[in-house]
């Protein structure tokens, strides 16, 4: 199961790139995935309403990060 795109953001930030909203418009998502020193690598579009809400209070990692529960399948097992 691929994973979710709000799981690949924070993973990619993770690893210490950086990521911007190109635009939301029309129910879909555009991402810039950037290197650490900014050079776009490349991009991530997405129609999920947990995505679209996360980049409406955050709209690129500059931005100071939310304190959002884990997303879905990010959770541990119980």
């Amino acid at each position: 199961m691929p994973e979710s795109p709000l799981l690949t953001l924070r993973r990619w930030e993770d690893h210490g790139a950086i990521w911007r909203t190109r635009s939301t418009a029309d129910g879909e998502a555009v991402i810039d995935l950037c290197a650490c020193h900014g050079e776009l690598v490349d991009q991530l579009r997405s129609r999920d309403p947990e995505l679209l809400a996360y980049l409406a209070k955050r709209p690129s990692s500059d931005c100071e990060p939310l304190m959002a529960p884990a997303p879905e399948g990010d959770q541990p097992q119980a």
